[in-house]
């Protein structure tokens, strides 16, 4: 059988036509003809122009990665003309800014798969669509300090893990240390949580929380924002690279422009709210209060900021009502991939000058930006940022504005 790669899909897998519809396979790249008996072990007749050696030595084992086979530029043409598409399908056109591509091995969070082996240990990620765990310790994803970090992982898989089910660890780069999170742990014993505070002792690590309950601390894990010094709550949401996080910032800034009082919606930790606040009122509203109560304490330790109102509400539930933007001269709105298609209808009747929109899913923010521009709005320009490279993972900012 001989086939030819037509397209990529918006997961990243390579779709062919076959005699009874479309064939989706893994590991090729558009205008490559392929054959094989077996649609799991094709191999390459013509390969693409854009096709590279993978980086990274675990490239054909790890499901870590979905496109390290294409080069950067391919993967950036792509992944703005998936934006581009969504876009398209809603009937919007829009001015892109150049794409922001984070560098190999910056990776500041990593979710680790692990279990005990009748050797040991194995700590990474899973291999595609599998059950089974690849080591990574050549991982170009990562952040060195994460890479560095596995080994002391070992004995806490060693305790909590079992050759039958896995524990996953979340480790975060922080200011004073990694901050380690494992979750579906055995749950721990006295004796076992003193071992446990060993092991956090030993390894160095700032924090280390089980099944969701703080078991050790050496120093508070900080994240700076700003002029803020934040302390996360365990498993809090942090953009993935310190780049990304600055390219997206870069772009809200460009969307509020000189706004004197902003409405920060979905703030999180404050990723967007504490430095905008070194030069504007802000009301940072967000669901998680454990976070909202981060980032208030880190507004009011940090040095000359405006004022930093903050508000709990579940925006999907009781989205802020119109009247509630009057006076407020921008707005910046980072919902989760599902979009935030209430908050958006109510925002598109507001008289809000300026609006910074970030996303992490296209065809949501596709969706939500029509809602904006039938009430009115203008969308003056969209950023593609990359800071999950060679993954099919998309993030993006965009500017609105009311003429």
């Amino acid at each position: 059988m001989k086939l030819t790669i037509e397209r990529l899909g918006h997961l990243g897998d390579a779709i062919a036509m076959g005699p009874d519809g479309p064939i989706y396979l893994k590991g090729f790249l558009p205008g490559e003809e392929i054959e094989g008996d077996d649609l799991s072990a094709m191999r390459i007749i013509t390969p693409s122009q854009s096709r590279v050696r993978p980086p990274c030595t675990h490239a054909r084992a790890c499901g870590g990665c979905a496109l390290q086979h294409a080069a950067d530029s391919f993967v950036s043409g792509w992944k703005t003309e998936v934006v581009q598409s969504a876009l398209r399908g809603q009937g919007i056109e829009a001015d892109f800014l150049p794409m922001h591509v984070s560098p190999p091995r910056s990776r500041r969070r990593a979710t680790f798969s692990a279990r005990r082996t009748k050797g040991g240990v194995t700590i990474g990620f899973h291999a595609r669509a599998s059950d089974v765990l690849v080591d990574i310790p050549n991982c170009q994803l990562l952040h060195p300090d994460l890479l560095a970090a596995l080994p002391k992982l070992e004995p806490l898989v060693r305790l909590g893990a079992t050759r039958v089910a896995e524990i996953q660890i979340q480790v975060t780069q922080t200011l004073t240390g990694l901050d380690v999170a494992v979750s579906e742990g055995k749950e721990p014993d006295a004796p076992a949580q003193m071992e446990l505070a060993r092991i956090c002792e030993g390894a160095g690590f700032a924090r280390l929380t089980w099944n969701g309950e703080m078991v050790a601390m050496r120093h508070a894990p900080m994240l700076r924002f700003g002029r803020a010094m934040v302390t996360p709550p365990p498993n809090a949401f942090l953009q993935a690279t310190a780049q990304g996080e600055a390219a997206l910032l870069a772009a809200v800034r460009r969307a509020v422009g000189p706004a004197r009082k902003i409405v920060d919606l979905f703030a999180g930790l404050g990723t967007f709210a504490l430095p905008l606040a070194e030069g504007a009122d802000v009301l940072a509203v967000e669901g998680d209060a454990k976070m909202l109560a981060a980032l208030s304490l880190g507004a009011r330790g940090a040095e000359q900021l405006h004022r930093v109102d903050t508000q709990t509400r579940d925006l999907f539930r009781r989205p802020l009502e119109p009247d509630e933007f009057k006076g407020m001269d921008a707005v910046v709105i980072d919902p989760p991939r599902a979009g935030a298609e209430a908050q958006m209808t109510t925002l598109a009747q507001t008289k809000v000058p300026r609006i910074a929109a970030v996303s992490c899913n296209p065809v949501t923010f596709a969706r939500d930006a029509k809602i904006l521009l039938a009430g009115g709005y203008h969308l003056d320009f969209v950023q593609v940022v990359d800071q999950f490279r060679w993954s099919q993972h998309i993030e993006l900012a965009a500017g609105f504005s009311r003429p």
